[in-house]
């Protein structure tokens, strides 16, 4: 690697285990909920009747199954989800937002998007956030084995 290249590589390593810490931290501080849980809750809040099959929310957040059964299982103890049956397929299992989970994940929002405009947003002119979102695009594109895709859409 070129000194350019290492400069930006070592950066980008070295955000991507800060963050999601520093977000960890925040959450666990304000709210009881690591980011995995608040992204679970996120995601299922904005799905159809807040429900979706396990299979479908792991793909959502970029997990395996096994954490995110492991997860669920804590939130379920919590009240904050309920897993059932599926009604179409009793094999795969569904997972619902309870009213308590949608009020704790409302609740824990606001402190979060601060978090999230004082790390990042606020850190940057709009033409950097361009510029992260168009970068960040490209990445998840190839991690997401579309590279071909994603660097077309630039």
């Amino acid at each position: 690697m070129t000194p350019e290249e290492s400069a930006a590589w070592v950066g980008l390593v070295t955000v991507s285990q800060l963050l999601p810490a520093a977000l960890d931290a925040q959450l666990q501080r304000d709210s009881r909920l690591t980011h995995f849980e608040f992204t679970v809750l996120t995601v299922l809040r904005f799905t159809p009747e807040q429900t979706l099959r396990m299979s479908a929310l792991a793909a959502e957040t970029a997990s395996t199954l096994p954490r995110l059964s492991h997860v669920c299982a804590r939130l379920e103890k919590r009240g904050l989800v309920e897993r059932f049956a599926s009604a179409e397929d009793r094999r795969a299992t569904e997972v619902r937002l309870t009213a308590d989970g949608r009020r704790d994940l409302i609740r824990a929002t606001p402190r979060h998007i601060e978090t999230a405009r004082r790390l990042v947003v606020d850190a940057l002119t709009p033409a950097q956030l361009d510029a992260l979102a168009e970068i960040t695009a490209v990445i998840r594109g190839r991690l997401e084995g579309g590279s071909e895709s994603a660097t077309e859409a630039h």
